[in-house]
């Protein structure tokens, strides 16, 4: 999932989702609730450890923690040098991993088919969605906080790209950058609140229709495609971190017009060749460990 949340357009939710532990982490998120207020304001602290599943939660943390810091790096400067090998892998990874689960859903239905649909649609939508502006004050800082944490936890969809599309990636990475209290405490509220309500309903979507909400988290995924193919063109731009610009709109394009838009070789049998290793790596784990989602 850290690594996955480096590469902006691709959610660590994705990852989550192909492995197996996505409604493990939205119980775990949806349990910090009254029930565990409770006990930690009783000083059972250890109650509310296995309330929270912390154990899971901390491991988790640990890991996305520790692949953002040794592979932050690498995949920045993939992503500097490198961007259509990178994004091939990643398009085999997200392809393999759609049809792992698509494989995985057994009982079709027609409301089903029109879930995926309905999910893929919604996501090549935000995939090409030009940027608007979100300026509304302190509201707007916290709408984009709610809405970017809750695209973060779905399947295909990056909290950052959301941020670029609502027009406040710049803002956020200033405030983050100025440490201005305000703006930073309103966004984490925002996101906070997101958090708690979006995990809730996924996870009684997941409890209550678990094989039409999996068929949208999975169309999530095939829409997402657009976001990770690796010969794009970029029709907008935003200032990033450091001054730099950053791709804030892009469609898919040919490996030949890519050519000609950017003057860069498309490298087309090195990205086939990633393509196809991303997507026999995910195969591959599905066939060796078995990753289930019972009862689709």
């Amino acid at each position: 999932m850290g690594a996955a949340d480096i590469v902006p357009g691709v959610s660590g939710g994705t990852v989550a989702f192909i492995t197996g532990i996505y409604d493990t982490l939205l119980a775990s998120i949806r349990s910090f609730d009254l029930v565990c207020a409770k006990l930690v304001l009783r000083g059972e602290m250890r109650a509310a450890w296995a309330h929270v599943n912390g154990g899971f939660l901390s491991v988790l943390l640990l890991g996305i923690a520790t692949s953002i810091l040794t592979l932050a790096r690498l995949v920045s400067w993939l992503l500097e040098t490198y961007p259509a090998p990178l994004w091939a892998f990643f398009f085999g990874l997200v392809l393999a991993s759609a049809l792992v689960l698509l494989r995985q859903v057994s009982r079709w239905t027609l409301p089903r088919a029109m879930n995926l649909s309905c999910g893929a649609g919604v996501a090549l939508w935000i995939a090409l969605s030009p940027v608007v502006s979100l300026d509304m004050g302190l509201s707007g800082v916290f709408l984009s906080g709610f809405i970017a944490i809750c695209a973060m936890i779905l399947p295909g969809i990056s909290g950052s790209f959301i941020l670029v599309l609502l027009g406040m990636y710049a803002t956020v990475l200033t405030a983050l950058k100025s440490f201005d209290v305000l703006f930073i405490l309103v966004f984490a509220v925002g996101a906070a609140a997101g958090l708690m309500c979006f995990s809730r309903i996924l996870h009684w979507l997941l409890h209550r229709a678990h094989g039409a909400t999996m068929a949208l988290l999975t169309g999530f995924l095939f829409g997402s495609l657009a976001i990770v193919w690796p010969w794009k063109q970029v029709l907008a731009w935003v200032t990033g971190s450091h001054g730099q610009l950053k791709a804030a709109q892009q469609i898919p394009i040919l490996p030949s017009h890519y050519l000609e838009q950017t003057g860069a070789d498309p490298a087309v049998a090195l990205c086939v060749f990633l393509m196809v290793a991303g997507f026999a790596g995910v195969w591959f784990i599905d066939l060796k460990w078995g990753v289930s989602h019972a009862d689709l």
